[in-house]
C-alpha cells in the first residue's frame, strides 16, 4: 500500500510538525516580526544552534527566531505557499529536495552555504573490531557483506520524513548500484535486490535523529546507526566512519524567501556573513561538529578530513518519489503495530467522529506487509482485529472496523496496554510498537504501579516495544509522559492541532 507520493504525504505532516509535535518548535510563527527580528523555518537538527544565534544576535542586533520542521515538510510547506508572511528565511540541512519542486525553488532567493555534514555510520567500536574494519576503508559494500552475515544492525530514520533518512537512503542506493551521475529509475531496479539485503540489518526506525540517539542508547543491541556525521559525533561509544565510495553531505544554506521586503533581505544578508566569519564558523564546528565552509577555519578536533566522493542527489522529482516508495513497501522490515483506542463514554459523539475520521485517513499511508491490530477499549478491552495489509480488501477491512467502533464504559488504560503487550510476540523481522490513544485518565482496572510491575517483569526483549501515546480531550500528560518514559516511546500531542495530524506523525516510528 502506500501508493501516495512523497510529497502527497507532507501536507498532512506540516500540519503536525507545526501544532502537535512534543518537540519544540521555537517562538510563535504567526505574529509579525519586530525590528531586527527573522522568522527563520529552520530544520529540526539545528535546534543545537543556540549559542551560535546568541552570539550572531550579539554581532549583528538581528534576532533570529527559528521555528523547527523536517526539512521535507519544510519544503512542502513552502512549495504550497503557506511559508509566505509566515517567514523571512530559510535554514534547511539541503535546498536539493526544494530544487525537485518548481513551485518551491521560484520562492528561494540568496541561497548561502554555512557548514556541511556528511552522511555517517556510527558503528559501536567493538563491533568495528570485530569487523576487522580499517574505518578509513570501509565502504558500503562491506556493510551491505557484514549486515548479510548477521554481523551488523542498525537504525536509521525515516526517509519519507527526515533528510538525514532521504540523505542515507540516496547514498546507498547510489553506490550499490554503482551509478556514475544522479540516479535513475533504472539505478534502483538494478540496485534493488542489494538493498533488501542492506535492509536487514535496520532494526531501529524513527521520525527523528534525537529519538533515534536515545532508543539507540537504551536498547544496547543494534551495532550502529546511519545519520548526518554531527549527530553521530555527539553519541557515546561510536567510531564515526564516512564509507569511501561516496556519501551525500548537507550543505546548510541560509536563504531568503522571495516574499520579503528588501530591508529584511538586509537583515538576512547581515546575519548570512556574520555566519560565515571565522570566529562564528569556529564557534559553529566547535560546538555542533558540523564542518566550516570558510577554507580559514579547521573542523573540529576528531573529524576525519580525507577527502571522500560526493555522490549526486537524483534529478528528477519521480526518481525520488519511486525511491522513497520502493524502501516503504518493499525494501525496509515491515511494521507490526497494535492501536490501543479509548473508546470510553467520554468518547461519545465528536471526539470518536474524529478518532473514526483519523483511522480512516490513517488507512492510506499503511504499507505493503503491515500488520495492523485495532483494539478499542473501555472498562476493558472491547475486542482484537488483526489485518496483515495486502491489497485494498485489507485496507477496507481494517475501515470497516474503524467505522464500526462505539462509545461505552469506563477508561482501562493499563489493563489494556497490558494486553497489548501480550498481543504482540517480539520479533527481529518487524518494527514493532503500541500506539496508544487516549482522552481521559484511568479510571478502572490497572493502576500506574500495577503496570509499572508487569513492565518490569516482561522479557527483555517486549520491554524493547515502545509505547506512543497520544494526548488528547482530556488525557493526562504526566500520567501518558510516564508511559513514555518507562518504554522508551514518545509522546504526541493531539490537543492543539489534528488527532490525524498525530497518527500520521507517529508513523516515523513504525
Amino acid at each position: 500500500m502506500n501508493r501516495r507520493p512523497l510529497l502527497a504525504l507532507l501536507a498532512t505532516a506540516a500540519v503536525v510538525l507545526t501544532g502537535c509535535t512534543s518537540e519544540g518548535h521555537g517562538d510563535d510563527d504567526s505574529t509579525a516580526p519586530k525590528a531586527g527580528t527573522l522568522r527563520v523555518l529552520a530544520s529540526s537538527e539545528l535546534s543545537d544552534m543556540t549559542a551560535v544565534l546568541d552570539r550572531v544576535r550579539k554581532d549583528t542586533g538581528v534576532t533570529v527566531r527559528p521555528t523547527y520542521m523536517g526539512t521535507l515538510d519544510a519544503i512542502d510547506l513552502v512549495a504550497r505557499g503557506k511559508a509566505d508572511g509566515r517567514y523571512d528565511a530559510l535554514w534547511l540541512s539541503s535546498d536539493d529536495y526544494l530544487r525537485l519542486r518548481p513551485e518551491a525553488a521560484k520562492k528561494v532567493v540568496s541561497e548561502t552555504s554555512i557548514m556541511s555534514s556528511p552522511v555517517a555510520i556510527g558503528v559501536r567500536t567493538a563491533a568495528v573490531r570485530s569487523l576487522g574494519w580499517k574505518p578509513a576503508d570501509v565502504t558500503w559494500s562491506q556493510v551491505e557483506q557484514a549486515v548479510e552475515a548477521g554481523r551488523l544492525t542498525y537504525g536509521m530514520t525515516d526517509p519519507a520524513r527526515s533528510n538525514s533518512g532521504f540523505a542515507t537512503l540516496v547514498s546507498v542506493a547510489s553506490a550499490l548500484s554503482g551509478a556514475q551521475s544522479a540516479l535513475t529509475d533504472a539505478d534502483v531496479t538494478k540496485a534493488t535486490p542489494r538493498l533488501k539485503k542492506f535492509f536487514k540489518g535496520q532494526t531501529l526506525t524513527s521520525g527523528s535523529s534525537g529519538w533515534l540517539a536515545s532508543a539507540y542508547q537504551r536498547r544496547g543491541n543494534v551495532d550502529a546507526l546511519l545519520n548526518y556525521e554531527s549527530v553521530l559525533q555527539g553519541i557515546p561509544g561510536l567510531t564515526v566512519i564516512r564509507p569511501s565510495d561516496g556519501v551525500i553531505t548537507a550543505d546548510y544554506p541560509f536563504s531568503s524567501l522571495a516574499s520579503t521586503s528588501a530591508a529584511t533581505r538586509e537583515d538576512v544578508r547581515r546575519v548570512t556573513e556574520d555566519l560565515r566569519t571565522t570566529a562564528v564558523q569556529k564557534l559553529i564546528t566547535d560546538t555542533t561538529h558540523r564542518r566550516p565552509v570558510v577554507a580559514s577555519v579547521a573542523p573540529a578536533a576528531g573529524l576525519d578530513t580525507s577527502r571522500r566522493r560526493e555522490l549526486p542527489f537524483p534529478g528528477s522529482r519521480s526518481v525520488a518519489d519511486g525511491l522513497i516508495s520502493a524502501y516503504e513497501n518493499d525494501l525496509r522490515r515491515p511494521s507490526r503495530t497494535v492501536y490501543v483506542l479509548d473508546t470510553s463514554g467520554s468518547m461519545e459523539g465528536d471526539r470518536l467522529s474524529r478518532l473514526k475520521a483519523a483511522l480512516t485517513g490513517l488507512t492510506s499511508d499503511f504499507r505493503n506487509r503491515e500488520e495492523v491490530t485495532l483494539m478499542p477499549f473501555g472498562s476493558a478491552v472491547k475486542s482484537v482485529s488483526t489485518h496483515v495489509v495486502d491489497d485494498k480488501a485489507d485496507l477496507d477491512a481494517i475501515r470497516k472496523d474503524t467505522d464500526a467502533l462505539h462509545a461505552d464504559g469506563d477508561t482501562a488504560v493499563y489493563t489494556s496496554l497490558e494486553k497489548a503487550y501480550a498481543q504482540l510476540k517480539p520479533s527481529q523481522e518487524t518494527f514493532t510498537s503500541i500506539v496508544l490513544m487516549t482522552d481521559g485518565e484511568n479510571t478502572t482496572g490497572a493502576k500506574v504501579g500495577d503496570f509499572d510491575d508487569f513492565y518490569d517483569k516482561l522479557s527483555a526483549d517486549r520491554q524493547q516495544i515502545p509505547v506512543f501515546p497520544i494526548l488528547f480531550g482530556d488525557s493526562s500528560r504526566a500520567e501518558l509522559q510516564h508511559i513514555a518514559d518507562l518504554t522508551g516511546g514518545r509522546l504526541f500531542d493531539g490537543r492543539q492541532g489534528s488527532l490525524d495530524g498525530a497518527f500520521e506523525e507517529i508513523r516515523g516510528y513504525q
